[in-house]
């Protein structure tokens, strides 16, 4: 973004607000750059920051539907890395408005559009977002996985639970997630360090991964 551009300036200053704790200042500067607006990018960015700030989830949902449909409008490269955050956020409007079919997805356009973000500290907590979003949303089911990990958290087996919880937790539901979170089973299976019950329900979740 140009940040001598009207627009961008008032977003950037709203955000400085927002960080110093002057969330009505931080409001009426992104409202000033929603009305300086003059095509369908400066509309775009402005709709983004609006939406930070909105009192309800109703209102959240309203302004990233209007971002996202400028960000259609505009449809080049200035808005690509938009629509990672973009769909996260309609699809958590959606689950905060009790509409899960309605937001997967939504969480599943952010998971198909992670790589349009460069590399970096953003891009994985927005995965974390989304894989939790995933999580939430996923056909009922019992999570075979879930059972270990609380008693390995029972236990602070922090070592162990570092091994998982990366994979665990970052999965988008990819065939290469699912292979990862499988290596990290056996990883943690080779080292025979756990109780002989976590160990037998480790090798029941290999199997188990190994046949589906």
């Amino acid at each position: 973004m140009n940040p001598e551009n009207t627009v961008v300036r008032l977003c950037t200053r709203g955000m400085t607000a927002e960080g110093e704790g002057r969330d009505a200042d931080a409001e009426a500067l992104f409202r000033q750059a929603w009305d300086a607006a003059t095509d369908d990018y400066e509309a775009c960015v402005a709709a983004h920051y609006l939406a930070r700030r909105q009192p309800t989830p109703e209102d959240t949902l309203h302004w990233n539907r209007v971002c996202l449909a400028r960000a259609d409008r505009v449809g080049d490269e200035r808005v690509r890395a938009f629509y990672p955050s973009l769909h996260g956020a309609i699809a958590r409007a959606h689950l905060e408005l009790g509409r899960p079919d309605e937001a997967r997805p939504h969480f599943e356009a952010a998971a198909a559009r992670l790589a349009d973000l460069p590399p970096g500290a953003y891009a994985d907590w927005l995965r974390l977002r989304i894989a939790r979003g995933l999580r939430a949303t996923a056909p009922e089911a019992a999570d075979p996985l879930r059972p270990l990990l609380e008693r390995l958290c029972s236990r602070r087996d922090l070592e162990s639970l570092g091994v998982l919880l990366p994979p665990y937790l970052a999965s988008l539901d990819r065939p290469e997630d699912g292979e990862r979170l499988t290596l990290a089973l056996r990883m943690l299976h080779a080292e025979r360090r756990l109780p002989a019950a976590d160990q037998s329900a480790l090798g029941e979740l290999i199997a188990l991964r190994a046949g589906a």
